[in-house]
């Protein structure tokens, strides 16, 4: 499955934010879908998953009460929601998508978005 991901911006904190992802292809109902984010200088994180038929999901700490994933298989997109945005918060985000089961880890993954730019000035 091919991704793309957009809806980034420059936002003040406080503010929101929805980042959506395409998917092509016919099977995107068969993958777990991931976002993650990397920060200049620092490892690419977790940030939130959600299971093939939406029912599950989980989140990083840091964003858990302000972030929300969620997947229209109909549509082939998968979005992030982000409320109350905070300047820590300022990354790349990318989308990921794997087949195997719900997970928290990079390495998981084998699909991967080009990445949206998300700057929250304080």
């Amino acid at each position: 499955v091919q991704l793309q991901a957009s809806g980034g911006g420059l936002v003040q904190a406080g503010g929101s934010l929805r980042l959506p992802c395409a998917a092509s292809g016919r099977t995107f109902n068969m993958y777990n879908m991931g976002w993650f984010r990397q920060a200049p200088g620092l490892k690419r994180e977790f940030v939130a998953a959600i299971n093939w038929n939406g029912g599950t999901n989980y989140y990083a700490d840091s964003v858990k009460g302000r972030f929300t994933i969620s997947r229209d298989n109909a549509k082939n997109t998968a979005s992030l929601q982000m409320n109350s945005l905070k300047p820590e918060d300022t990354a790349v985000y990318y989308c990921a998508a794997q087949p195997r089961s719900l997970s928290a880890i990079r390495d998981d993954y084998n699909s991967w978005g080009q990445g949206t730019q998300v700057t929250v000035s304080s």
